[in-house]
């Protein structure tokens, strides 16, 4: 989920290492005791999912698309994993993490626009309404995302990102959004990797606003990271070249956007893959139309205590009834943060 709801179904009022990529042919073993002592229990490869049949379908497809001999090996070059971004990988409540970056870079350039003061939708941002801001519907934010992430280098652009990433926290949960990154898919990311797979991010986020700190927060490198994109042009300045981000949309990594970004980026399709709304339905279908063992996997939000809980009603990251019956129709696997998750943000257990 992501810039593309934000363009196409953020309703007005809705404000609000890499640590191994080994081609193993085996799972991953668990540490062996110190010389002279007892083998202790194997240690849990993902300790922040609870015991049940969602971590057992994890642990039983890794295991089987793993071990040589078995029916359902898959060669290591063909171990591709996928994850959604926003609500699959960090929080995408009550607003989307680009958006509120959009928001923050327009009170930054607001000297150099004097005009701003008595346009929309700039004039109710300065004012602190961002209710009547978005009220203009596409449009407005389609113009609050231009004028804040074109009209600079992709250096610059980088530069600004991780800058702002650095500093800014959830407005609900005060933590850096970096910290806001669910504990469990840190692990499953991890543990797919141990096992010789290749995990990427296919995200409708953008593209150039997720590779400056992905790689830190998941181990996903930039080259692996999949999302919406705007226009870029090669120029010649002061001697050298530089790419300018132009304000013109060029892909959005949404619905049937996906499986086009992972051919097109990627160029096989994955074996397991992983999202949380109905935008990511495409990628899931495209996942399960390859031959062989597959995993497709949703992330329910239905933990208001720990985190939020939404679904078809929300604007933000819509788990629609029909893609309930969907994932139950094809069997895939719901994975509820409430009953499957032990902990959901590192920060937890500290």
């Amino acid at each position: 989920m992501t810039l593309t709801r934000i363009l196409n179904r953020l309703a007005p009022a809705s404000v609000a290492l890499a640590l191994l990529t080994g081609c193993a042919q085996t799972p991953a073993a668990a540490p062996k005791a110190p010389a002279g002592q007892a083998s202790a229990k194997p240690a849990d490869a993902l300790p922040s999912w609870n015991d049940g049949a969602t971590k057992q379908a994890i642990l039983s497809f890794v295991a089987k698309t793993t071990t040589a001999g078995s029916p359902d090996f898959v060669p290591p070059e063909q171990r591709v994993a996928t994850f959604d971004n926003d609500g699959t990988l960090w929080v995408e409540q009550p607003m989307y993490t680009q958006m509120l970056f959009a928001l923050d870079r327009v009170k930054v350039l607001a000297p150099q626009h004097p005009e701003w003061k008595d346009k929309e939708p700039f004039a109710s941002l300065l004012k602190g309404d961002v209710k009547a801001a978005l009220a203009g519907g596409e449009h407005a934010m389609l113009e609050i995302l231009m004028v804040t992430h074109a009209g600079m280098s992709t250096a610059e652009f980088e530069q600004i990102v991780k800058d702002w990433i650095a500093t800014a926290k959830h407005p609900e949960l005060k933590r850096p959004y970096t910290e806001c990154v669910y504990q469990p898919m840190v692990e499953l990311l991890a543990y797919l990797r141990a096992n010789g797979f290749k995990t990427f991010i296919v995200s409708g986020g953008g593209i150039e606003f997720m590779r400056p700190w992905a790689e830190k927060s998941y181990g996903v490198p930039p080259e692996q990271v999949v999302g919406s994109s705007i226009k870029t042009k090669y120029e010649m300045r002061d001697g050298k070249p530089v790419l300018m981000r132009l304000p013109e949309v060029d892909f959005i990594d949404d619905k049937d956007g996906k499986p086009i970004g992972i051919n097109s980026h990627i160029g096989r399709r994955p074996v397991c893959a992983f999202g949380n709304s109905d935008g990511d339905q495409q990628m899931l279908e495209w996942t399960q139309g390859g031959p062989g063992a597959r995993l497709m996997m949703l992330v329910h939000h239905d933990d208001a205590k720990r985190e939020f809980a939404y679904g078809a009603e929300s604007k933000i990251g819509t788990f629609s009834d029909a893609l309930m019956a969907e994932a139950k129709a094809q069997k895939w696997t719901v994975i509820s943060m409430k009953d499957d998750w032990k902990t959901i943000f590192a920060f937890e257990t500290k």
